[in-house]
C-alpha cells in the first residue's frame, strides 16, 4: 500500500526540498517548462522565497506541496497580479510530480487543493495555465478540473531545436 499523501502550503524551510524537486523536473521534462533546467540549477534555495507568497498573505500566491513519507514529491503554485485591473485572476505554475509517481493522482489532488485555496482568496474569480499541447495526461486533468482552452501558442517554447504549443486554459471560480 502507498504511503499517504499530505498537501500544504510550502514555508521558507521547504525551500531546498523544492529546489532538488524542480531542478530534477526541469531536466527530466524540459518539454513542459518555460524554465531552463541549466538556468535555474544556477539559482540559490532562498531565490524561490517570492513564490511561497509569506510577503502577501491571504493575496493569492501560494506554493503547494505534496509530501510523501518525508519527501515533497510535487508541487503547484498560484501567482496573483497586484494590479487593479486584472488582480481577479489567478495564474497556476509549476505543477510537477515526481516522474515515478505520477498517475497516481498527486496532481489530481494538487490541483483540486489548488482550486479550493484559489476560491478561498478575497477577490479570486479566475485560473489560469499553460501546459504543453502535447502532453494529453496533463490536459485531461486540467480538462477534468473544469479548464477550459482558450487558445493555443505554437511554437510557445524551443527545446533542443525543436518546438512545443502550448495551450492557455481557464476556470472560472
Amino acid at each position: 500500500m502507498a504511503e499517504p499523501i499530505d498537501i500544504h502550503a510550502l514555508v521558507a524551510a521547504d525551500l531546498p526540498a523544492y529546489k532538488a524537486l524542480r531542478d530534477s523536473m526541469l531536466a527530466a521534462h524540459p518539454e513542459a517548462f518555460t524554465s531552463d533546467a541549466a538556468t535555474e540549477r544556477k539559482r540559490t534555495a532562498q531565490s524561490y522565497l517570492p513564490r511561497l507568497g509569506l510577503a502577501q498573505p491571504g493575496g493569492g500566491n501560494f506554493m503547494l506541496g505534496a509530501w510523501q513519507s518525508g519527501q515533497l514529491v510535487g508541487t503547484l503554485g498560484c501567482e496573483r497580479d497586484t494590479r487593479v485591473k486584472v488582480c481577479h485572476i489567478g495564474h497556476l505554475v509549476g505543477m510537477m510530480v515526481r516522474t515515478e509517481l505520477q498517475g497516481g493522482g498527486i496532481g489530481r489532488r494538487l490541483l483540486e487543493a489548488g482550486i479550493t485555496a484559489a476560491r478561498g482568496v478575497e477577490g479570486m474569480e479566475m485560473l489560469t495555465l499553460t501546459v504543453t499541447a502535447s502532453n494529453a495526461g496533463a490536459v485531461r486533468l486540467y480538462e477534468q478540473a473544469g479548464f477550459m482552452c482558450f487558445g493555443t501558442l505554437p511554437q510557445a517554447i524551443q527545446v533542443d531545436g525543436r518546438y512545443h504549443a502550448k495551450d492557455h486554459m481557464f476556470l472560472t471560480l
